[in-house]
């Protein structure tokens, strides 16, 4: 895994998770559950062939759009992995994900800052997009993380 630090993520920087993640129904299923998700279009096979049999589902369940974009954040947090997130916005969920799917992640820096209180860090704002193994774009987000600069840690040395 690289080292990644503020200087390294100026804007127009772009990444590529360098791994995908197959979602099984088991991930799907289990995070349903946990998060106390009600709604039966992810984990009621009966109920999604009799009310969604159309397109885009075709009778199949769909994955819970939070673990498609936490599998998403997870593919990316070797940019911050030194550092913390500190926020997500302009989630849109573009196509459903169904199980069996590989979701991979592209992201770009779209804006980068010296942190205002933390004087080591840098303050790094991404727009990352979630595909599928067919290369159709399911996820939108921006992701703002705090990164640690090199400088500092020659410092601490």
């Amino acid at each position: 895994m690289r080292e990644y630090y503020f200087e390294d993520l100026q804007v127009g920087y772009r990444y590529s998770s360098p791994y995908g993640r197959t979602i099984t129904e088991a991930d799907n299923i289990w995070f349903t559950l946990l998060t106390n998700n009600v709604n039966p279009i992810h984990f009621d096979k009966k109920y999604v062939e009799e009310n969604y049999s159309g397109p885009p589902f075709h009778g199949r369940l769909a994955v819970n759009g939070l673990l498609t974009l936490s599998i998403a954040v997870g593919l990316t947090t070797e940019l911050s992995a030194k550092g913390f997130m500190l926020g997500i916005s302009n989630v849109k969920f573009i196509k459903p994900v169904f199980h069996g799917d590989t979701i991979r992640v592209e992201c770009e820096v779209i804006e980068a800052r010296e942190s205002k209180s933390l004087e080591c860090y840098g303050i790094v704002k991404l727009r990352g997009y979630a595909y599928n193994q067919y290369s159709d774009i399911v996820l939108e987000f921006e992701r703002t993380i705090a990164v640690p600069k090199r400088e500092c840690k020659k410092r601490d040395t």
